[in-house]
């Protein structure tokens, strides 16, 4: 006979994630919108200067988001038609779309099954005398074995290019992630440190870094805050056709105000997933992620757990659908790129070569991980999940609640 798992119904609703914004948060934003400059200006060089400084990269470079980053750098690193990049099918569709629109191919690798992190083998591989970069991807706050795939990529004479869109916080053998080659951070909502909207590019190549400058504000030799303080000077003329992809100062002022407490975000977020590996350990077939073994800092952007239908007797869809309705909140991280419509219809070489991928695509479900969330909280999630795996069973065996 089956025992129900029985706990107090959560009085609201809780997202997978919510962004720790405070008063003073709110304040700095608003002293901005006063201040009379509200595009890119003092506050975009700040944050700049505070990431590459944190990082430990000579440069660093912000703009509206980190898909937009990743359209200017893929750019400025000459992708054209004809030419490959290397990475995963598990990302968010951005990256590949961009390769696409690009006039590039997609050669998409399979990830780890327990990690969904790529290797250095894999990646190897996978290249060919058309490969331009290789885009490996800290996937969840991990991240990849940055050496092995670095020296694959030096010895094919390949430029790597990191997707740290997960990973601003995260450690490598004990250094920061974005300290060398070229990294690009994703400040969207849901990440660990926000602009709002935003992303910025770290890279020790300053040529790189000047055209992707260039690139951001209209092919312009200065950007919007210099152009303002010369006053459309001589100097202010085009080099080469550009776009509008500038962060303004109303969005930077947010991460500049949360980027000194995000050691203190990855700390709550890591306390929460010891508390969910812990109690999940007896939950069968709900099945979170391994870290990897190499020396690392986590900065446990997401909380992702596979459900196993065969062990736990349900899919993903209705596992979501059961916390959903006892106000827990669950996304998914990703749909692999590859079996998205378009690529189904004009990649469709890639179907069933990535069983990894595949196999954690369909089951791969992340639970609610963030700094403001209470003890209460994360139990209410664990609760939620054992009670919607009873239902379901006492379902199956015709029981009832």
């Amino acid at each position: 006979m089956l025992c129900v798992y029985s706990a107090v119904m959560r009085p609201s609703f809780l997202p997978f994630c919510r962004p720790s914004i405070t008063e003073e948060d709110i304040a700095a934003v608003a002293d901005v919108l006063r201040s009379g400059w509200i595009t890119t200006g003092p506050k975009v060089s700040e944050l700049e200067q505070m990431i590459a400084a944190r990082t430990g990269a000579r440069e660093a470079i912000a703009a509206s988001s980190g898909t937009a980053l990743m359209h200017l750098t893929l750019l400025a690193m000459g992708v054209g038609a004809g030419d490959e990049v290397v990475g995963p099918s598990m990302t968010w569709v951005s990256t590949p779309n961009i390769v696409e629109l690009l006039g590039g191919r997609n050669v998409f690798v399979d990830v780890d099954r327990d990690t969904l992190l790529v290797s250095a083998a894999a990646i190897e591989a996978a290249i060919t005398p058309r490969t331009k970069v290789v885009i490996p991807v800290h996937y969840a706050g991990a991240p990849v074995d940055l050496d092995a795939i670095r020296a694959v990529c030096q010895r094919r004479g390949v430029t790597l290019l990191e997707d740290a869109a997960h990973a601003i916080g995260t450690q490598y053998k004990g250094r920061e992630i974005g300290g060398s080659d070229a990294a690009i951070f994703s400040l969207h909502p849901i990440k660990n440190v926000t602009s709002g909207e935003g992303g910025v590019l770290t890279t020790n190549d300053s040529a790189l870094a000047d055209r992707v400058r260039r690139l951001r504000f209209h092919g312009l030799a200065v950007d919007a805050h210099d152009r303002g303080q010369q006053g459309r000077s001589p100097q202010a003329e085009v080099q080469e056709p550009g776009f509008k992809q500038n962060m303004p100062d109303m969005n930077a002022v947010l991460a500049v105000r949360q980027l000194p407490r995000l050691d203190a975000f990855i700390e709550r977020r890591a306390a929460i997933a010891r508390f969910y590996r812990e109690q999940l350990a007896s939950i069968a077939g709900i099945v979170p992620l391994d870290d990897p073994t190499w020396p690392h800092r986590h900065a446990r952007h997401l909380f992702v757990v596979r459900v196993d239908e065969r062990v736990c007797g349900l899919d993903r869809s209705a596992f979501m659908d059961g916390l959903k309705r006892r106000n827990v909140g669950t996304g998914i991280h990703f749909l692999a790129a590859h079996t998205q419509r378009w690529y189904r219809d004009n990649r469709s070489e890639w179907m069933g070569r990535l069983p990894n991928t595949e196999w954690n695509s369909q089951r791969i479900c992340t639970i609610p991980c963030f700094p403001d969330m209470s003890d209460d909280d994360a139990f209410s999630v664990i609760a939620a999940i054992k009670e919607t795996l009873v239902q379901t069973r006492a379902t199956v065996s015709g029981g009832t609640r």
